[in-house]
Protein backbone atom coordinates (compact mmCIF):
# COMPACT_ATOMS: atom_id res chain seq x y z
CA UNK A 1 0.00 0.00 0.00
CA UNK A 2 1.57 3.27 -1.10
CA UNK A 3 1.29 6.41 1.00
CA UNK A 4 -0.46 8.15 -1.89
CA UNK A 5 -3.18 5.53 -1.91
CA UNK A 6 -3.65 5.50 1.87
CA UNK A 7 -3.59 9.25 2.57
CA UNK A 8 -7.04 10.76 2.59
CA UNK A 9 -7.66 12.96 -0.48
CA UNK A 10 -10.16 15.07 1.50
CA UNK A 11 -8.36 15.96 4.74
CA UNK A 12 -4.86 14.61 4.05
CA UNK A 13 -4.52 13.40 7.63
CA UNK A 14 -6.14 10.07 8.32
CA UNK A 15 -4.58 6.76 7.31
CA UNK A 16 -6.00 3.27 7.78
CA UNK A 17 -5.65 -0.17 6.22
CA UNK A 18 -7.65 -0.96 3.14
CA UNK A 19 -11.42 -0.86 3.56
CA UNK A 20 -12.29 -3.34 0.83
CA UNK A 21 -11.21 -4.56 -2.59
CA UNK A 22 -13.94 -4.50 -5.23
CA UNK A 23 -13.47 -5.46 -8.89
CA UNK A 24 -9.69 -5.26 -8.36
CA UNK A 25 -9.92 -1.68 -7.05
CA UNK A 26 -8.74 -0.98 -3.52
CA UNK A 27 -10.76 1.30 -1.26
CA UNK A 28 -9.45 2.96 1.90
CA UNK A 29 -11.14 4.68 4.83
CA UNK A 30 -10.00 7.80 6.65
CA UNK A 31 -10.06 7.68 10.44
CA UNK A 32 -9.98 11.49 10.65
CA UNK A 33 -12.84 12.70 8.40
CA UNK A 34 -14.52 9.31 7.81
CA UNK A 35 -14.24 9.25 4.02
CA UNK A 36 -14.16 5.97 2.07
CA UNK A 37 -12.34 6.34 -1.22
CA UNK A 38 -11.01 4.44 -4.18
CA UNK A 39 -7.19 4.23 -4.32
CA UNK A 40 -5.57 7.64 -4.62
CA UNK A 41 -3.81 6.77 -7.86
CA UNK A 42 -7.16 5.96 -9.45
CA UNK A 43 -8.61 9.23 -8.14
CA UNK A 44 -5.75 11.12 -9.80
CA UNK A 45 -6.35 9.38 -13.12
CA UNK A 46 -10.07 10.15 -12.97
CA UNK A 47 -9.29 13.82 -12.27
CA UNK A 48 -7.00 13.75 -15.29
CA UNK A 49 -9.87 12.61 -17.50
CA UNK A 50 -9.73 8.80 -17.38
CA UNK A 51 -13.03 7.02 -16.85
CA UNK A 52 -13.30 3.69 -15.09
CA UNK A 53 -17.06 3.78 -15.69
CA UNK A 54 -18.24 5.47 -18.87
CA UNK A 55 -21.52 7.42 -18.54
CA UNK A 56 -22.67 6.73 -22.06
CA UNK A 57 -25.07 4.34 -23.79
CA UNK A 58 -24.46 1.17 -21.76
CA UNK A 59 -24.61 3.03 -18.44
CA UNK A 60 -27.90 4.70 -19.24
CA UNK A 61 -29.39 1.49 -20.62
CA UNK A 62 -28.90 -0.02 -17.16
CA UNK A 63 -29.91 3.08 -15.20
CA UNK A 64 -32.99 4.49 -16.96
CA UNK A 65 -35.42 2.16 -15.18
CA UNK A 66 -33.94 2.99 -11.78
CA UNK A 67 -33.96 6.71 -12.62
CA UNK A 68 -37.65 6.56 -13.49
CA UNK A 69 -38.56 4.66 -10.31
CA UNK A 70 -36.58 7.13 -8.19
CA UNK A 71 -38.15 10.16 -9.88
CA UNK A 72 -41.68 8.94 -9.15
CA UNK A 73 -40.90 7.84 -5.60
CA UNK A 74 -38.09 8.79 -3.21
CA UNK A 75 -36.91 11.79 -5.24
CA UNK A 76 -40.31 13.43 -4.77
CA UNK A 77 -39.98 12.91 -1.03
CA UNK A 78 -36.50 14.50 -1.01
CA UNK A 79 -37.76 17.52 -2.96
CA UNK A 80 -40.72 18.03 -0.62
CA UNK A 81 -38.44 17.74 2.39
CA UNK A 82 -35.92 20.25 1.03
CA UNK A 83 -38.68 22.77 0.28
CA UNK A 84 -39.89 22.56 3.89
CA UNK A 85 -36.36 22.99 5.28
CA UNK A 86 -35.64 26.07 3.16
CA UNK A 87 -35.88 29.34 5.13
CA UNK A 88 -36.10 31.72 2.17
CA UNK A 89 -38.88 31.96 -0.45
CA UNK A 90 -38.12 29.65 -3.37
CA UNK A 91 -38.28 31.18 -6.84
CA UNK A 92 -36.06 28.62 -8.60
CA UNK A 93 -35.29 25.00 -7.67
CA UNK A 94 -32.49 22.97 -9.29
CA UNK A 95 -32.03 19.19 -9.50
CA UNK A 96 -28.27 18.73 -9.88
CA UNK A 97 -27.13 15.76 -11.94
CA UNK A 98 -30.69 15.13 -13.00
CA UNK A 99 -29.83 12.36 -15.49
CA UNK A 100 -32.73 12.03 -17.95
CA UNK A 101 -34.68 14.65 -15.99
CA UNK A 102 -37.58 12.44 -15.04
CA UNK A 103 -37.93 14.29 -11.75
CA UNK A 104 -39.03 17.36 -13.75
CA UNK A 105 -41.82 15.26 -15.24
CA UNK A 106 -42.99 13.88 -11.90
CA UNK A 107 -42.90 17.33 -10.30
CA UNK A 108 -44.91 18.75 -13.19
CA UNK A 109 -47.51 16.06 -12.51
CA UNK A 110 -47.80 16.50 -8.74
CA UNK A 111 -47.11 20.28 -8.61
CA UNK A 112 -48.44 21.52 -11.98
CA UNK A 113 -48.89 25.11 -10.81
CA UNK A 114 -45.15 25.36 -10.05
CA UNK A 115 -43.73 23.42 -12.99
CA UNK A 116 -41.81 26.45 -14.29
CA UNK A 117 -40.03 26.82 -10.94
CA UNK A 118 -38.15 23.52 -11.33
CA UNK A 119 -34.92 23.13 -13.30
CA UNK A 120 -32.56 20.23 -13.95
CA UNK A 121 -28.98 20.06 -15.17
CA UNK A 122 -26.97 17.05 -16.40
CA UNK A 123 -23.39 16.97 -17.63
CA UNK A 124 -23.52 13.44 -19.09
CA UNK A 125 -27.08 12.94 -20.36
CA UNK A 126 -28.59 9.88 -22.01
CA UNK A 127 -29.54 9.95 -25.69
CA UNK A 128 -32.09 12.58 -26.66
CA UNK A 129 -34.99 10.13 -26.99
CA UNK A 130 -34.62 9.14 -23.32
CA UNK A 131 -34.66 12.65 -21.86
CA UNK A 132 -37.50 14.70 -20.47
CA UNK A 133 -39.05 17.32 -22.77
CA UNK A 134 -39.39 19.76 -19.89
CA UNK A 135 -38.23 23.22 -21.05
CA UNK A 136 -36.05 23.72 -17.95
CA UNK A 137 -33.86 20.66 -18.63
CA UNK A 138 -30.31 21.76 -19.44
CA UNK A 139 -27.29 19.80 -20.62
CA UNK A 140 -24.15 21.19 -19.05
CA UNK A 141 -22.90 22.22 -15.62
CA UNK A 142 -24.05 24.58 -12.88
CA UNK A 143 -21.64 27.16 -14.27
CA UNK A 144 -23.95 27.61 -17.26
CA UNK A 145 -26.68 29.25 -15.13
CA UNK A 146 -26.83 32.97 -14.49
CA UNK A 147 -29.90 33.37 -12.26
CA UNK A 148 -29.78 32.25 -8.62
CA UNK A 149 -31.47 29.27 -7.01
CA UNK A 150 -32.96 29.14 -3.54
CA UNK A 151 -33.31 25.38 -3.17
CA UNK A 152 -32.42 22.12 -4.84
CA UNK A 153 -31.66 18.43 -4.74
CA UNK A 154 -28.66 16.34 -5.69
CA UNK A 155 -29.70 12.70 -5.78
CA UNK A 156 -27.26 9.80 -6.29
CA UNK A 157 -24.53 12.04 -7.73
CA UNK A 158 -21.71 12.81 -5.29
CA UNK A 159 -20.67 9.17 -4.89
CA UNK A 160 -19.51 9.39 -8.53
CA UNK A 161 -17.25 12.39 -7.88
CA UNK A 162 -13.69 12.76 -6.66
CA UNK A 163 -13.03 15.37 -3.95
CA UNK A 164 -11.60 17.69 -6.60
CA UNK A 165 -14.72 17.32 -8.75
CA UNK A 166 -17.05 17.87 -5.79
CA UNK A 167 -15.15 20.97 -4.72
CA UNK A 168 -15.58 22.34 -8.23
CA UNK A 169 -19.29 21.59 -8.07
CA UNK A 170 -19.55 23.33 -4.68
CA UNK A 171 -17.81 26.40 -6.09
CA UNK A 172 -20.21 26.51 -9.03
CA UNK A 173 -23.17 26.00 -6.71
CA UNK A 174 -22.07 28.89 -4.52
CA UNK A 175 -22.00 31.17 -7.57
CA UNK A 176 -25.62 30.37 -8.43
CA UNK A 177 -27.02 30.26 -4.90
CA UNK A 178 -29.04 33.02 -3.27
CA UNK A 179 -28.20 33.64 0.38
CA UNK A 180 -30.13 31.11 2.42
CA UNK A 181 -30.36 28.58 -0.40
CA UNK A 182 -30.43 24.98 0.76
CA UNK A 183 -29.90 21.70 -1.05
CA UNK A 184 -30.58 18.12 -0.01
CA UNK A 185 -27.81 15.72 -1.02
CA UNK A 186 -28.99 12.11 -1.26
CA UNK A 187 -26.13 9.60 -1.23
CA UNK A 188 -25.19 6.52 0.74
CA UNK A 189 -23.04 7.86 3.59
CA UNK A 190 -20.32 5.89 5.34
CA UNK A 191 -22.67 4.69 8.10
CA UNK A 192 -25.09 3.47 5.43
CA UNK A 193 -22.35 1.52 3.67
CA UNK A 194 -20.96 -0.03 6.84
CA UNK A 195 -24.29 -0.91 8.44
CA UNK A 196 -26.85 -1.28 5.66
CA UNK A 197 -25.42 -1.88 2.16
CA UNK A 198 -21.75 -2.69 1.69
CA UNK A 199 -22.40 -3.29 -2.03
CA UNK A 200 -23.11 0.42 -2.50
CA UNK A 201 -19.34 0.67 -3.00
CA UNK A 202 -19.35 -0.25 -6.70
CA UNK A 203 -16.75 1.17 -9.11
CA UNK A 204 -17.63 -0.53 -12.39
CA UNK A 205 -21.38 -1.15 -12.56
CA UNK A 206 -22.63 2.02 -10.86
CA UNK A 207 -19.46 4.12 -10.77
CA UNK A 208 -19.46 4.70 -7.00
CA UNK A 209 -15.92 5.76 -6.11
CA UNK A 210 -16.46 8.06 -3.09
CA UNK A 211 -18.45 7.36 0.07
CA UNK A 212 -18.94 10.55 2.04
CA UNK A 213 -19.63 11.43 5.66
CA UNK A 214 -20.99 14.72 6.95
CA UNK A 215 -17.49 15.48 8.26
CA UNK A 216 -15.88 14.94 4.85
CA UNK A 217 -18.58 16.96 3.11
CA UNK A 218 -17.96 19.87 5.51
CA UNK A 219 -14.33 19.99 4.44
CA UNK A 220 -15.43 20.27 0.81
CA UNK A 221 -18.41 22.65 1.18
CA UNK A 222 -17.53 25.00 4.04
CA UNK A 223 -14.76 26.89 2.15
CA UNK A 224 -17.42 27.82 -0.43
CA UNK A 225 -19.80 29.32 2.14
CA UNK A 226 -22.02 26.33 2.93
CA UNK A 227 -22.96 24.76 6.24
CA UNK A 228 -23.53 21.00 6.24
CA UNK A 229 -26.21 19.46 8.45
CA UNK A 230 -26.82 15.76 9.04
CA UNK A 231 -30.51 14.86 8.82
CA UNK A 232 -31.57 12.84 11.88
CA UNK A 233 -32.35 9.23 11.10
CA UNK A 234 -31.05 9.38 7.53
CA UNK A 235 -27.77 7.63 6.81
CA UNK A 236 -28.14 8.59 3.15
CA UNK A 237 -28.78 12.34 3.12
CA UNK A 238 -27.43 15.68 4.35
CA UNK A 239 -28.55 19.28 3.92
CA UNK A 240 -26.16 21.99 2.73
CA UNK A 241 -27.14 25.63 3.24
CA UNK A 242 -25.52 28.72 1.75
CA UNK A 243 -24.64 31.76 3.89
CA UNK A 244 -27.51 31.43 6.30
CA UNK A 245 -27.25 31.83 10.06
CA UNK A 246 -30.06 29.82 11.60
CA UNK A 247 -31.77 30.94 14.74
CA UNK A 248 -31.56 28.56 17.69
CA UNK A 249 -34.88 26.90 16.89
CA UNK A 250 -33.82 26.32 13.27
CA UNK A 251 -30.62 24.40 13.96
CA UNK A 252 -32.52 21.16 14.40
CA UNK A 253 -33.24 20.55 10.74
CA UNK A 254 -36.29 18.36 11.17
CA UNK A 255 -38.00 20.87 13.49
CA UNK A 256 -38.11 23.33 10.59
CA UNK A 257 -40.99 21.43 8.99
CA UNK A 258 -43.40 22.84 11.59
CA UNK A 259 -42.62 26.46 10.72
CA UNK A 260 -41.99 26.46 6.97
CA UNK A 261 -41.66 29.60 4.90
CA UNK A 262 -45.28 30.22 3.88
CA UNK A 263 -44.43 30.83 0.22
CA UNK A 264 -42.72 27.43 0.15
CA UNK A 265 -45.60 25.66 1.84
CA UNK A 266 -47.85 27.09 -0.85
CA UNK A 267 -45.67 25.43 -3.51
CA UNK A 268 -46.38 22.06 -1.90
CA UNK A 269 -50.11 22.78 -1.55
CA UNK A 270 -50.86 22.97 -5.23
CA UNK A 271 -54.27 24.45 -6.19
CA UNK A 272 -54.80 21.63 -8.68
CA UNK A 273 -53.49 18.58 -6.82
CA UNK A 274 -53.95 19.54 -3.18
CA UNK A 275 -51.77 18.85 -0.14
CA UNK A 276 -50.19 15.55 -1.22
CA UNK A 277 -46.62 16.91 -1.48
CA UNK A 278 -46.91 18.91 1.73
CA UNK A 279 -47.99 15.79 3.62
CA UNK A 280 -45.21 13.77 1.93
CA UNK A 281 -42.60 16.32 3.04
CA UNK A 282 -43.83 16.31 6.64
CA UNK A 283 -44.00 12.53 6.84
CA UNK A 284 -40.67 11.79 5.15
CA UNK A 285 -38.88 14.25 7.44
CA UNK A 286 -40.28 12.41 10.47
CA UNK A 287 -40.22 8.84 9.19
CA UNK A 288 -36.65 7.89 10.15
CA UNK A 289 -36.24 9.71 13.45
CA UNK A 290 -37.33 6.74 15.57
Amino acid sequence: MSRGDATCPVCGRGERPAFRQIDNFMYYECNACDFIFIAGGVMARIDAGEQIRSYEKAYWESELGTARERAWGPALARVAEAILYCRVPIKRFIDIGTGPGYILDSLSWVLPSSSALFHGVELFPPALQYRTRHPNYKVGSLASFSQPFQCGSCIEVVEHLTPKMLSGMAADLARVSAEGACYIINTGLTDYVRNEDIDYVDPLRRGHISIWSASALRIIFEPHGFAVYPIPGKSWAVLVEYKYKPRAQERNITDRIWTPCQENRQILEDPQTGTLMYILGIDTARAYTG
